[in-house]
């Protein structure tokens, strides 16, 4: 007989409770009917909270990292060797040929031609007149005039303010030779 009776008032009592957008079912004890009120609410607060983490992290958070997408040196890397030469430039006659290294030349991307360096050397080519510079990955083999140092692509010229001219002296500044493997 209290058997039925408890029974009847937990039914009772669930059933008045609409809280939960489940079915309560006669047997669930008092634990397993908050347990659903917890699922329920926890699904209905899933999106929000979720939005309110976001928010935190990319406004509260990320601010204090302050860390930047890419690395810049606060000041320039020191040369390995400075030397001054005179410069070319080489450009449409040769887009599109294969250059000493394999590669195909490209004429708007920043290389150069060097008789000595190795191939993947990072030279920065500097107009000492305006201060200009770029830096070059050395990809050929040249020039073949008597009296010039480097041959840069056309997209470094025309930077440097050497296209217009054909020919100007320059600063040259190895920074990285690659490793032999």
């Amino acid at each position: 007989m209290k058997i039925k009776y408890l029974i009847s008032m937990i039914y009772a009592e669930l059933s008045m409770d609409k809280s939960t957008d489940k079915e309560v079912r006669i047997g669930y004890t008092r634990c397993q009917a908050m347990w659903l009120k917890v699922v329920t609410m926890r699904n209905k607060l899933l999106i929000p909270w979720a939005a309110i983490r976001w928010v935190l992290l990319m406004f509260l958070i990320a601010q204090g990292l302050q860390a930047p997408l890419v690395a810049h040196p606060s000041e320039p890397i020191k040369p390995l060797k400075v030397w001054h030469g005179l410069a070319s430039w080489y450009g449409a006659r040769f887009h599109g040929r294969t250059t000493a290294n394999g590669e195909t030349y490209d004429m708007n991307a920043a290389t150069a031609a060097h008789a000595t360096l190795p191939f993947g050397s990072l030279v920065r080519v500097v107009n000492p007149k305006t201060g200009q510079s770029r830096v070059v990955r050395i990809n050929d083999r040249g020039p073949f005039v008597e009296g010039r140092e480097i041959d840069v692509s056309y997209e470094a010229a025309n930077r440097l303010g050497l296209a217009d001219r054909g020919l100007m002296r320059v600063r040259l500044e190895l920074l990285e030779v690659p490793q032999r493997r």
